[in-house]
């Protein structure tokens, strides 16, 4: 027997299935945009059938009935149409406003992540919990200084910096974003999370990660020709266990 034919999955229907699904929900807002998503898809499914059922409708209504009755048939489902619509639009605006426009609270750990071509950085305060100023003539990737961070500062001296996004689970994060030289899209599928990253400007989002893992972060801008390389890892850890790793990153960092 072929080597294919011994290597193939028993369960093809799960593959054929499986791009049709959402991908695993890492964060607490994630349930409410994924029943959002799927509202949408079922409204827009139903609303091809009743299309059809309307053009059939008025076809044979036009030959049975004077055209000044078809105001039921061409005018209602118009209003209802735009109502439907205006309710889901304010909906969605509401649910993508929750993690854009709402601040996060006081006690949310802070991260500032930085979009260069082509790959992420992310800066964590130290104890003082104030990050350092970065000065953009400073900047050398070669020199182990990314970002700029200015060393006169007494505030950077104790910021760590990681090309690996790691964060407690069940804890807020306010992510503070910003790039270096062209606009960058930060995805995150996992926690429904996508916003851009825009040369001067700084964007904040923030959200609650639930589920701990590893999953991807990717960027959804076309960015230049390295674009295709321009990913990071993204950690949910346990409280105990990203305790433990951002003392060992401040350990690591002491002279």
């Amino acid at each position: 027997m072929p080597l294919a034919c011994k290597t193939r999955p028993a369960n093809n229907s799960a593959l054929l299935l499986a791009p049709w699904f959402l991908p695993a929900d890492a964060s607490s807002h994630g349930p409410a945009l994924d029943h959002q998503l799927l509202l949408n898809l079922w409204i827009a499914l139903s609303l091809l059938a009743l299309a059809h059922l309307i053009l059939l409708a008025g076809l044979v209504a036009r030959r049975r009935a004077e055209a000044t009755n078809l105001w039921r048939i061409e005018y209602l489902p118009l209003i209802a149409l735009a109502t439907l619509f205006t309710t889901l639009t304010i909906k969605a605006e509401r649910l993508w406003a929750a993690t854009r426009y709402t601040g996060a609270s006081l006690t949310a750990l802070q991260i500032e992540v930085t979009g260069v071509q082509f790959a992420w950085y992310f800066r964590y305060p130290g104890p003082d919990a104030a990050f350092g100023i970065t000065r953009p003539q400073l900047v050398a990737p070669g020199e182990g200084n990314p970002l700029g961070l200015d060393p006169t500062d007494p505030n950077s001296a104790d910021d760590q910096v990681t090309s690996e996004l790691v964060i407690p689970a069940n804890r807020e994060v306010d992510l503070r974003l910003n790039a270096q030289d062209v606009i960058h899209g930060l995805s995150i599928p996992e926690l429904r999370l996508k916003q851009n990253a825009v040369p001067g400007q700084t964007i904040h989002i923030h959200f609650t990660p639930t589920t701990p893992g590893t999953y991807a972060i990717l960027c959804t801008q076309l960015c230049g020709l390295g674009h295709y390389r321009m990913n990071a890892t993204l950690r949910i850890l346990p409280p105990d266990q990203f305790t433990a790793w951002l003392a060992s990153k401040q350990k690591a960092a002491t002279p």
